[in-house]
């Protein structure tokens, strides 16, 4: 063990690893982010409580079982680096543990204990060619790992490439993304309690179009998790 813990402080010398957010050294036990920026992340706590604020952001527009984001982002907030690094600079691990701490909150909560299974937010094929990844399925990847759930990256696709949702205002992202999504595979899907998940919430507009597929599937029911929301 002591012999371990020396090759790994040698090759953090070697290879040193930076916080996500901050951007410090990260020590040999830390992951993706300092302690000091795990202990001040702007949790939500919204996974303990119905009726929150993003559960609000969908009433009377679509209807869903229970909605949350493991913490809050701002536009000078260290934690949109996290985001950025996840999205855009092929950070992967970044999704894979973030969601391994919101599906540790998910499965401690009462609402979400009657998941069946994991459906992330699908990329345009051409997207995540482009991309090497999708960011969803890494963020549903650190759930199952937390909560045992199972993943259903097939059964949802999404059959047009849109434009990027950035600086777009609510009504021009509905427009952009309300008749992308598709179900494949009902039968996988019915009477089934989907959990969606998505890495940021801003309007809700993905979200809300995606579900409403899922939602014409006979019996499916629909919550949604996500890394962050906005402040």
């Amino acid at each position: 063990m002591i012999l371990g813990q020396l090759i790994q402080n040698f090759l953090s010398l070697l290879y040193p690893r930076h916080c996500e957010a901050c951007g410090n050294a990260l020590h040999h036990k830390e992951k993706v982010l300092c302690l000091s920026c795990l202990y001040n992340l702007p949790r939500t706590n919204y996974s303990a409580e119905a009726g929150n604020p993003l559960e609000k952001l969908f009433w009377g527009k679509i209807r869903l079982e229970h909605v949350c984001a493991l913490f809050f982002f701002s536009k000078g907030s260290p934690y949109r680096r996290l985001l950025h690094n996840l999205k855009y600079k092929g950070k992967t691990a970044i999704g894979i543990e973030m969601g391994r701490r919101l599906g540790l909150e998910l499965k401690s909560s009462m609402l979400y204990h009657t998941v069946d299974a994991i459906v992330p937010i699908p990329l345009h094929p051409k997207k995540q060619r482009r991309r090497g990844y999708n960011q969803s399925e890494q963020i549903a990847a650190g759930i199952a790992e937390s909560t045992g759930w199972t993943i259903d990256s097939r059964s949802v696709m999404r059959r047009e490439f849109t434009n990027t949702q950035t600086r777009k205002t609510r009504l021009d992202r509905w427009e952009n993304v309300s008749e992308v999504f598709a179900v494949k595979n009902a039968g996988a899907l019915r009477n089934k309690h989907i959990l969606l998940v998505d890495d940021v919430i801003t309007t809700g507009a993905t979200i809300e179009a995606c579900a409403q597929q899922l939602l014409k599937v006979e019996g499916c029911k629909v919550s949604v998790a996500a890394l962050a929301c906005v402040k």
